[in-house]
This record gives structure tokens, sequence and C-alpha cells, in this order.
């Protein structure tokens, strides 16, 4: 999670830092010397296990569903609960600096209402729209021509009039602690001092002159702690390549893509390390001869001996592939993964493959990847600046700024 690395940067600069998240990740928070408080009014995930999940974004067959999904589950159901247990925190205990994730609105509300102040902090590309910017969700390249504006000015109402459905329920919620309501449900964010984005401008499609409030801070990429380490089972003078399958830690039903992956390469001269997280059972997959199946794996030590990453492109795994030099094949399941799959694919960075292309076309991709240095290179040319943007971060020196235009008792990350 970026921000529990962005607490343990806070901490080690001698921050005291709190974070308010679900319980599931009291560990995680602890571990980086940050005070840990759950949600109690707010959904509160006690494990990482599908059947835990809030979103079961694997249940529903459309864009429109998922996102749906989320607003009602996330961003503006629970808006309130959110909103109350912060406000309770706060009250009990004042910060200098509240810093949310921008899908929060509950929390960037609350803050508005009891004049906190806050920024948000993204873990991926901006989830709201950016002028010059493609729109979210179908994976599109920057506008080159007028009919491609146009397509994406429809796509962006679409998406906006998807999100302003919930709107009533969010003005509902602003409503009850006296705030005005907003036209739009991307407004919410107007009232964030600060809009950081956690990713690399070199790999966004980013404008030429970004709006002030909004600044590139580079990927926050530490290894959970709950990565357990990790020592290859294959013998050290085994010269095949190591490709690394990662997938979400979250379930996206995509136990079905794994064994195709693992058929696929089966016959290749390859070795296969498939990281399951806590969300598949090793038992419900079947390995091949030259494939380990293992709950988890710190991808930043095994990354470094990797020849590829096949990925369902999730943004912390694409950012640290990239930034270890790897090239991908990237495989969206939804979210923004389209959107970080087509950022790949564009800088030739790797290969983009649909969930049921099936073990023909993983094979395939896999072998292409690495018989044409091209991807590798691609990749290199990306993944130096990210890494350098990783190692570089300004996020803490932004976050210390705002905080200090306003004494208080201590940084807290939520």
């Amino acid at each position: 999670m970026p921000i529990i690395t962005v607490a343990r940067k806070l901490a080690e600069r001698g921050h005291r830092v709190r974070v308010m998240s679900d319980a599931c990740n009291r560990s995680e928070a602890e571990a980086v010397g940050a005070r840990f408080i759950p949600w109690t009014r707010a959904p509160s995930r006690t494990d990482r296990t599908r059947d835990s999940d809030i979103f079961r974004d694997w249940e529903v067959d459309t864009p429109e569903e998922q996102i749906g999904r989320v607003l009602d589950r996330i961003m503006v159901g629970p808006a309130h609960a959110y909103a109350e247990d912060l406000i309770e925190q706060l009250k009990a205990e004042p910060a200098d600096l509240v810093v949310s994730n921008e899908m929060l609105l509950g929390v960037a509300m609350g803050c508005e209402a009891i004049g906190q102040r806050f920024v948000l902090l993204t873990c991926n590309v901006s989830l709201f729209p950016m002028e010059g910017v493609p729109p979210l969700g179908p994976g599109l390249l920057p506008a080159t021509n007028d009919a491609e504006r146009a397509l994406h000015a429809e796509i962006m109402q679409a998406n906006g009039q998807m999100f302003d459905s919930r709107l009533p329920a969010l003005n509902t919620a602003r409503a009850s602690y006296g705030l005005p309501p907003l036209a739009a449900l991307a407004d919410q964010h107007d009232a964030a001092h600060a809009v950081l984005l956690g990713t690399s401008r070199a790999f966004d499609f980013a404008p030429e002159q970004l709006p002030d409030r909004i600044r590139y801070v580079g990927p926050q990429l530490d290894d959970p702690s709950w990565a357990k380490p990790w020592t290859s089972p294959w013998a050290a003078n085994d010269a095949r390549p190591l490709v690394l399958v990662g997938f979400s830690t979250t379930f996206q039903g995509h136990i079905g893509v794994l064994q195709d992956i693992i058929d696929g390469a089966a016959s290749l001269d390859v070795r296969l390390l498939v990281t399951l997280g806590s969300t598949i059972a090793p038992e419900e997959l079947t390995p091949a001869a030259n494939c380990q199946l293992v709950r988890s794996a710190p991808h930043n030590s095994v990354m470094k001996q990797a020849a590829l990453v096949v990925t369902h492109g999730g943004h912390g795994t694409v950012a640290r592939a990239l930034s270890h030099l790897r090239p991908m094949v990237v495989v969206p399941h939804g979210r923004d993964q389209n959107d970080n799959a087509v950022r790949v694919t564009a800088r030739g960075a790797g290969i983009q493959l649909a969930a049921d292309a099936g073990p023909d076309a993983f094979r395939a991709a896999i072998e292409s990847i690495l018989s044409e240095p091209a991807y590798t290179a691609a990749a290199a040319r990306l993944g130096r600046v990210m890494a350098d943007d990783a190692r570089n971060s300004p996020v803490v020196a932004e976050l210390e700024t705002i905080a200090a235009e306003m004494p208080g008792n201590g940084l807290r990350a939520a």
C-alpha cells in the first residue's frame, strides 16, 4: 500500500503518524512505526480473503457494474460513516494534516466539515479527469485528432454521469454537516489542499501543464510486511529465465487465468513462479513441472532475478516491474488495469492480452518477450526514470511544507 510506504517515510523523519484503515492493515502500519486506528462505523476488512472482499467485482459483468459497486460500497454509500470515524478521531487528537486516498470521499467530506487541512494521495494514475489525459477505464491512448478528442469527451461525459448518479446521496451526507451541495461528485476533491499522484509523470500520459494543486510524487513501492522471505526452489546454476506471475492481492476471479498461464508456459524452458496472495489456495491450481506456487514473495527481491513479469496490470505491480526494468505481459481484469496496460504497451515495454486469451496466447506472448530484446530495452528506458522517481520522491517534502502552514500535533495518514 502506497500510504504505508509514505507513513514509513514520515515516521523515519521523526513525525508522529497515525494510520486509520481497515483492521487487516494493522500489522503493516505498526511495522513502519505508525499508530493504528481501525474504522469502526465505516467498512473495515479483518482479513484479505475473498470472503471478506467488499467490492466482489468478479460477480458482475460490466465496467459500469464494477464502478457502481465502488461508488456504493466505498466512495459514496458509506461516506457519512467514514466522516464520522475521522471526525471522532480528530476531535480526540488533532493533526497538522490528513493524507487520504482519493476514493474515500467521506474522509474528504469530514475534513471539509471541520476545517481540517488534507491532501489526497493516489495509488495510481488520476481517478478523475485531467485536461488532455485520456478518460479512465477503456485503456485509451492520448487523442491525436478531432475524432479521437470527440470520443474521449463522450466517454468522459458518460463517466461523469455514472459518478454523478450517486451525487444526491453524497449531497445528503454533506447536508448533515451543513455543507452546501456539490454540482458534481468530483467536486468533493476541490476541498483538498493538494492532490499528489503516486506515479511517475514518465509513466502517465501527463499533460504539459498540470493544475497547481496536482503534483506527481513518484511510485511508493515498499514490499508489504506480510510478504514472506523467498529463497529460490531452483538450483543456483539453473539458467532458465525466471518468469514471475503476480496478480492482485485482491480476488478478481482470476483462478482460470492463472491456470491458463501455467498451462501455456508448461512447455517453455522457463522457471515459473506464481504468487497467490491470500485469496487463492494452492490446491485450486495444478502446477506444471516448471512451476512453483507460493502464497507470497517480496516482489522487490524476486523481480531482480526475473526476466519478465506476467500481471493483471494493477499500478503497484506494474510500477514495481518497470522500476526493476522488467517487461510485462499485462492481463487486465478491470478497475484501472486497462489504463495501466496501455501505458506499458504504448512505450513498447510489454504485451497486453485479454483474460480469456487462453494458454496458446500466453505461451506466445512469453516467448515473444523472451526472444525479442526490444521489450526489455523499452522497459529499461521507462523503468530507469520510474526507479529514479521512486528513490527521489518529493512526497515527504510536499507533506512537510503543507503541514508546516498549519501548526498542530503531528502528521497523520488516513
